[in-house]
């Protein structure tokens, strides 16, 4: 039975800002992963490309039509894709989509987003109507949010709030060695904890940034090259296992429990059974920590830990790179970047490069064969969750 497969992937390096236009930076990384699955151009039967606040900064509209032309891929079927923080990944799985029924041969998913191109009021206005209009109009945001959980979080399980800044501490470590990383500095758990208050409890190296940057995946099915056609990158190709999403309560305010992400969980759920196989079987794993209380949050969501202990597993150094499960070792949105339509893009090619094992030993994590990515819409309101295995 044919699975499908990413026989390339591409990104440009995250950025505070990029000069190049959004097109540009799309285009930038849609090319590297075409060189990447050894394929041509014209071997690309549809084009997904995901991008969040594109409109909302008053960038690019129609940016898939833009993009065909850019790539001179004229006559492919193009669409748009939006689901707030969670675009990239959700663009990703409407290319599996397209070639699991037969509608696409090759489908290249691209993922963009440049958030320099308006001020930070403007950016950060766009940000915060992500969540329900009610908590929209009356000043509630994302990091507001945040602080909330994470306070809720070391009250509930009586962590210290060292827990959140290991976090912080272990996803900049791991991104000194990745080259498309934002930041490529470590931070020690006491520079975290000096940080400037953003959302008590969460300080600056709690968040995320605002990026610019572009990541891009070839779908293809295993078996493509059967018949006379082949894709050069087949034998380096990583397959998908499984990929599933799912919403939740929309307002964070009607949620019965504020430390429980019920679109991650189900998501998660029917992911694994899904693919046949439970959080123990999974050997990497790419967690969207906008803030770092998620990531703890998210884990234990996902069947990784129990609930409220996370963070004891993280100090202990379970998630880091040489762990019982690394977690984020590109960096994660912390420090890799969070170009919001380009995240859980950039999530799936760090999978598919730690898979194929062709990273540098401080960047790789040994003998990894499968692994999992979530990708979180707003606070919750939709998680996107895939699964690849070498």
């Amino acid at each position: 039975m044919s699975r499908i497969a990413l026989p390339g992937v591409g990104m440009t390096r995250f950025t505070s800002s990029d000069d190049r236009s959004l097109v540009d930076l799309a285009a930038t990384a849609c090319r590297r992963a075409v060189v990447d699955a050894g394929i041509e151009r014209g071997d690309v039967t549809s084009l997904h490309v995901g991008t969040a606040l594109a409109e909302a900064l008053g960038q690019q509209s129609g940016l898939g039509n833009a993009l065909a032309g850019a790539l001179g891929v004229e006559g492919v079927a193009a669409d748009r894709v939006e689901n707030t923080s969670a675009t990239g990944a959700t663009a990703v799985h409407r290319g599996i989509e397209a070639v699991a029924s037969g509608a696409s041969d090759v489908a290249l998913v691209v993922g963009a987003e440049r958030m320099s191109g308006a001020d930070t009021s403007a950016v950060t206005d766009a940000i915060s109507r992500l969540t329900h209009t009610r908590e929209y109009a009356q000043g509630l945001t994302l990091p507001s949010f945040g602080g909330l959980a994470a306070g809720a979080y070391l009250d509930r399980h009586d962590a210290p709030r060292e827990a959140l800044a290991t976090v912080a501490a272990k996803n900049h470590r791991n991104a000194v060695a990745n080259e498309v990383a934002q930041f490529r500095r470590e931070v020690s758990v006491e520079e975290a904890l000096d940080s400037p208050v953003v959302a008590e409890p969460l300080r600056l190296y709690d968040c995320c940034p605002m990026s610019d940057g572009a990541a891009a995946v070839v779908v293809t099915r295993s078996d493509r090259g059967e018949g006379g056609d082949s894709v050069s990158g087949a034998d380096h190709a990583v397959g998908v296992a499984a990929h599933a999403s799912a919403t939740g309560t929309h307002p964070v305010a009607e949620r019965p429990d504020p430390l429980a992400i019920e679109s991650v969980r189900v998501a998660g759920e029917r992911l694994f059974d899904a693919a046949g196989v439970g959080p123990d079987d999974v050997d990497v794993a790419c967690i969207h920590d906008a803030f770092t209380v998620l990531e703890l949050i998210e884990l234990e969501e996902l069947g990784f830990y129990e609930p409220g202990t996370a963070w004891e597993a993280t100090m202990d150094g379970e998630t880091a790179m040489d762990g019982a499960l690394p977690v984020n070792p590109g960096g994660g949105l912390k420090a890799r970047g969070h170009p919001l339509g380009a995240t859980g893009v950039s999530q799936i090619v760090e999978l598919v490069w730690q898979l194929r094992g062709d990273l540098p030993d401080e960047r790789r994590v040994d003998g990894a064969t499968r692994g999992i990515a979530v990708n979180v819409a707003g606070f919750g309101n939709n998680s996107v969750c895939t699964m690849l295995e070498a």
